[in-house]
């Protein structure tokens, strides 16, 4: 077995031994010379920049990308170690010097009213005396509604250069302001009332809850969804006919001013599929100015009779022949319908008619009956109170509310016992067939279509679109 001779190291010439030897020294010289702190300060900022948090590493990694799709110049992110002291300085030079802040007016000034502030305090926040409240409040009667503030409300002075108040201002709503103005013959009183712009506004909602939350969930007010319920009132039963995946489509009027929604105006047009069956509705004003809605081809939503007197209210009982009565505990005819609701729930009148009664009826408790021409009456029970106006003798209109909900009587709960007589029959009112009002008029079919195809073709439009927009 033979072994291969070992390999010696190579051989370098002399010269180049002698002169790394050189480099050695120098370099041994130069650290006994200078001192280590620039070192250690170099080390010191380089640690700092690497514990760089997440956040800007991803940036800084984001800006790298950057350079390599742009070839764009990109600021490294540890400029501060490879730029000198001479560079950091001509770029300050270079740095254009950051406009002053104005001033704010010295002689404007503003507060909010807090829990507890009068006119007098605030007053005081500003630096004027006492006798300034009474000076303003004696200057014009209506000067007395910068009394009347409310919490969170702006209230704004503009001053002398002596420190005399010379301008009092304030908003009282979106479309309205005050002023005070001091004039030579003292302050002068103004109020401001802004217009506001109308305009269309679309909005479609699922039901996957109860109508008053998926109607807030898709941009509706409470008043506005109460619209769309007395709207569709006369063909659906909003306390027992909703259903999870029923669906709407609202047109209404928005107020707008400075830009912003201020208000809301009517439903213009609406459509409702409940339970596979869809309802449309227009709103309309004929020449002679009397307003209704009707379908969309021209029949009337209104009926004699609205579908149900409590809105949004749970059916507790039903017309029943046979039922055993809660309190008396025997069986007796329930000849009505029993909406549970919160004590003190507005209840409406079904239909037009004159009041048979309006005060206490045995077990009913506090009662209302109500006469509709010559064929139909209804009652009303368990009233906590009668509204304002609602007397034996007077006469009511649909939809106005006669009284609310309470427990008086023969009653276990809050709720309205409500009954329908036909020719002195009672018969079940969630059966009963409503008779129709009249529809549009002949003379003025044409006009009516005019302002409803666009509307119902509006809706369809914006329903594509949001179908659309679900899909990508």
């Amino acid at each position: 077995m033979t072994t291969e001779p070992s390999k010696a190291p190579p051989l370098y010439p002399k010269t180049h031994l002698l002169a790394a030897s050189g480099i050695a020294a120098l370099l041994s010289l130069a650290l006994l010379v200078f001192p280590s702190s620039d070192v250690e300060a170099k080390r010191t900022s380089l640690s700092l920049d690497l514990e760089t948090p997440a956040e800007q590493l991803t940036q800084d990694q984001d800006a790298s990308d950057v350079q390599q799709a742009t070839n764009a110049p990109v600021e490294s992110p540890f400029a501060q170690i490879e730029s000198s002291p001479e560079d950091t300085q001509q770029a300050a030079q270079s740095q254009p010097a950051p406009a002053a802040t104005p001033a704010k007016n010295p002689q404007h000034r503003e507060v909010i009213v807090s829990k507890g502030d009068t006119l007098s305090t605030l007053f005081e926040k500003v630096g004027l005396p006492a006798t300034s409240v009474t000076e303003v409040l004696a200057s014009d009667k209506q000067a007395k509604q910068f009394t009347q503030l409310k919490r969170g409300q702006k209230l704004e002075f503009e001053l002398t250069p002596d420190g005399q108040l010379s301008n009092l201002h304030t908003n009282l709503s979106d479309l309205e302001s005050i002023t005070l103005t001091k004039g030579a013959k003292g302050f002068a009183f103004n109020r401001i009332t802004t217009k506001p712009v109308m305009r269309s506004a679309y909005v479609h909602g699922v039901i996957n809850s109860s109508l008053s939350q998926s109607a807030a969930r898709a941009g509706l007010s409470h008043s506005m969804t109460m619209d769309m319920a007395n709207v569709f009132g006369y063909d659906i039963d909003f306390a027992q006919d909703i259903r999870q995946g029923d669906e709407f489509d609202v047109i209404y009027e928005q107020k707008v001013a400075n830009g912003k929604v201020v208000g809301t105006g009517n439903i213009l047009s609406a459509r409702f599929t409940n339970r596979g069956k869809t309802y449309t509705a227009v709103r309309y004003t004929n020449k002679q100015g009397n307003t209704s809605y009707y379908t969309a081809d021209g029949n009337s939503m209104r009926k004699a009779f609205i579908r149900t007197p409590v809105d949004f209210a749970r059916i507790s009982s039903r017309f029943s022949m046979g039922r055993k009565h809660p309190i008396l505990n025997k069986i007796r005819a329930h000849k009505g319908v029993d909406y549970a609701a919160p004590r003190g729930t507005p209840i409406k009148a079904a239909g037009d008619g004159k009041v048979l009664l309006a005060g206490r009826r045995g077990g009913y408790g506090n009662t209302v009956i109500i006469q509709h021409g010559n064929t139909y009456r209804t009652l009303y029970g368990h009233m906590q109170g009668f509204a304002k106006g609602v007397t034996t003798g007077g006469t009511v209109k649909q939809g106005q509310v006669i009284g609310y909900i309470g427990t008086t009587g023969l009653s276990t709960g809050p709720h309205l016992h409500y009954e329908f007589q036909v020719n002195g029959v009672h018969v079940d009112p969630l059966g009963q067939k409503l008779p129709m009002a009249d529809p549009i008029a002949k003379a003025e079919r044409a006009r009516f279509m005019q302002q409803s195809q666009p509307l119902m073709a509006r809706m369809d439009q914006e329903r594509s679109t949001l179908l659309a927009s679900a899909k990508r």
